[in-house]
């Protein structure tokens, strides 16, 4: 059975299911370089690490809106006969939220930088100068950014964290299809 790169009506397709799974561990993984980067001693490695945070940021923000364009090509499978009237109409909102905190988390880091007074350019991989957003350079605007990308990293992790209990619910005890859906690709003939 070959495996099929666009969504069926019973499953994701591999290039879905790949953007997902990317994305998760970016994104978890960001977190932790984050609040790991906010608390080492070593200024030079700080710096580094915050680098490459923001070039990680950049890598996010794309391929996150790259999933948003396939999935609207692309509708998403049915959801199982199990799941209740009340989940059908929460997963999509759950889903709207996790699209629209992965998308606001980089562009507040983004506006973060550039509303910095710092002025240090942004490298992503250190292969291009990233343009800074057209805000005005302040303390009290970097004051905000700052603490906005702090408020949207921690509820975008609180919301990652309850997708990824949903998700236990349905496989462990509901033992319906929604994980395995984003495990196992469809195959071409579905």
């Amino acid at each position: 059975m070959q495996s099929s790169i666009i969504n069926t009506a019973t499953r994701y397709g591999w290039a879905m299911i790949s953007l997902h799974w990317l994305i998760g561990i970016i994104f978890i993984g960001q977190f932790v370089l984050g609040f790991v980067m906010m608390r080492i001693d070593s200024q030079r490695t700080s710096f580094e690490l915050i680098q490459l945070h923001k070039s990680v940021g950049f890598l996010l923000l794309g391929l996150v809106i790259l999933r948003i364009a396939w999935r609207v090509g692309n509708a998403a499978p049915a959801l199982p006969p199990s799941v209740g009237t009340l989940e059908r109409k929460a997963a999509p909102l759950a889903h709207l939220a996790l699209y629209a905190f992965q998308v606001a988390l980089p562009l507040s880091g983004w506006a973060l930088v550039s509303a910095s007074t710092l002025e240090i350019p942004t490298m992503p991989f250190s292969q291009f100068v990233m343009p800074d957003l057209p805000l005005a350079e302040s303390d009290a605007a970097e004051s905000f950014w700052s603490a906005a990308h702090w408020y949207l990293a921690y509820a975008g992790i609180a919301l990652v964290a309850l997708h990824i209990l949903a998700a236990m619910r349905h496989h462990f005890l509901l033992r319906d299809s929604v994980l395995t859906r984003i495990i196992t690709p469809s195959s071409a003939r579905e």
